[in-house]
């Protein structure tokens, strides 16, 4: 289990650098615009045969360790949604406009790849040949977002596969992480909870 979590603390740090220099490594740098509404939060089922522990935002399965499946579910709030005073906006009113959000919408496969393989790489002391399966571009209740499979192995371990939800709003990003062992039985519960997946 301590594997488990250490391996969701590198998600977590992994998705908090792609959130901020993504778009930097093209000299970009993105704004929040009207077509990206803002969303109050993000919602889905958890399997029954998930609890949640002590670290808020992840489930693991409750036969672990004959099942290592687990899911971590995190959201990422940029501190750009700012109220101005009547007299602010009056004084600078392109500051409305040029709330700068992360850079997830600038996220590729290569790019999302690269920092993955590199990150698991120096937190395993060795190649665990990350790979992206697919990636894909996605829209949940109106937001953008990515769906992302991908696999690495650890030496003497099995196979891992993960399935990333990453979803965008104006000033929140909202990641889910399904993760299973190569012989963890619970990819069609996986499946089940992605269906659930709401943003509002």
């Amino acid at each position: 289990m301590k594997r488990i979590r250490a391996v969701y603390l590198l998600l977590l740090a992994v998705f908090l650098a792609i959130i901020s220099s993504v778009g930097v490594l093209d000299g970009i740098t993105v704004f929040a615009k009207d077509e990206l509404k803002e969303a109050r939060q993000c919602t889905f089922v958890v399997p029954s045969e998930f609890t949640l522990q002590a670290e808020t935002g992840i489930f693991i399965n409750k036969n672990e360790p004959m099942e290592s499946s687990s899911i971590s579910y995190d959201i990422y709030d940029n501190g750009k949604k700012v109220t101005l005073t009547n007299r602010e906006k009056k004084m600078n009113p392109a500051s409305i406009e040029k709330a700068a959000i992360d850079n997830t919408s600038n996220l590729t496969k290569s790019e999302y790849e690269k920092l993955l393989s590199d990150s698991y790489n120096d937190a395993f002391g060795s190649d665990v040949d990350f790979k992206v399966e697919s990636f894909e571009n996605i829209t949940v209740d109106g937001y953008p977002g990515y769906h992302i499979e991908s696999s690495f192995m650890v030496p003497d371990q099995q196979k891992a596969y993960q399935t990333v939800y990453m979803i965008l709003s104006k000033y929140k990003t909202f990641t889910i992480t399904y993760q299973r062992a190569e012989d963890d039985k619970c990819q069609e519960l996986f499946e089940q909870s992605a269906a659930t997946i709401h943003v509002n």
